[in-house]
């Protein structure tokens, strides 16, 4: 979050944090005086560690449907993270009785929560508010009824321009209105003919969450991906609106990223 400086010396520090923005093609959000603050600019934040204000958790914490958020240290996970500025690659639904749905490269299944946890380098959850047993019962429903459902590799395919194109859409101070129209208009022409019969992991979360009727966003399911999520979480700026920020849940799993000095041993 930066503060408008209130001081003339203060402003050429403010250009470089500025600069470093547009450089990094970061959303924000424009928060007008009130009260409690100045006048101040929100920054899109990817930040997502228990050390960074996050807790750890046990799965005694988790509700069926929970979306949790993942990342490995695989080279195609690496890949999204990287492509998409973000420290997660993969979306989850939680049915809960620890079990989970997903849609990977092999198509729609199920697997253990435990299994999760062993496998991914870091495991997060969030919660959409309002979720009560009868959204549950359909998200159950409709999703183990989609297992077996082939991958959208289109969608993904389609998706590398769009994540790269859209950052012009998220540059620091666009209003919010106009960062709206140029992600949505960019994402009818880029992924207009991608398949919604098919699902890779976002897409298919928030599918689930459209047919439990307690929609996510009002956004196409093939427009978000793993990042999007993240940052529709509360305290964040999301590039597509949600109708109701996730909840930040907690840390299942955290291992730091490998740095280049743990790759050389």
């Amino acid at each position: 979050m930066l503060s408008i400086p209130s001081r003339l010396a203060d402003w050429p520090l403010a250009g470089l944090v500025l600069c470093a923005l547009l450089l990094a093609g970061c959303a924000s959000r424009v928060e007008l005086p009130n009260d409690d603050h100045a006048l101040r600019v929100r920054v899109q934040n990817s930040a997502i560690a228990p050390g960074n204000g996050g807790n750890l958790i046990t799965a005694e914490a988790l509700q069926a449907g929970d979306i949790l958020l993942t990342s490995a240290n695989s080279l195609p996970s690496i890949s999204i993270q990287v492509g998409t500025f973000a420290p997660v690659s993969h979306a989850i639904l939680y049915l809960g009785d620890g079990q989970v749905v997903e849609a990977v490269a092999s198509g729609v299944r199920t697997r253990t929560l435990e299994q999760v946890i062993e496998e991914e380098r870091m495991v997060v959850a969030f919660r959409v508010p309002g979720v009560e047993s009868a959204h549950v019962e359909r998200l159950r429903t409709w999703s183990l009824a989609q297992v077996g459902t082939r991958y959208n590799v289109i969608g993904v395919v389609l998706s590398a321009p769009f994540v790269l194109n859209r950052r012009l859409c998220e540059l620091p101070l666009v209003p919010t209105p106009v960062r709206s129209f140029c992600v949505t208009g960019l994402a009818r022409i880029q992924l207009g003919v991608s398949r919604n019969d098919r699902f890779f992991c976002s897409q298919f979360i928030i599918a689930a969450y459209n047919h439990a009727e307690l929609p996510i966003t009002r956004a196409d399911p093939r427009w978000i991906s793993p990042a999007d999520l993240l940052h529709m979480r509360e305290n964040d700026v999301p590039s597509i609106a949600a109708t109701k920020p996730l909840r930040y849940i907690g840390h299942l799993k955290y291992k730091p990223p490998p740095t280049i000095a743990d790759d050389a041993m």
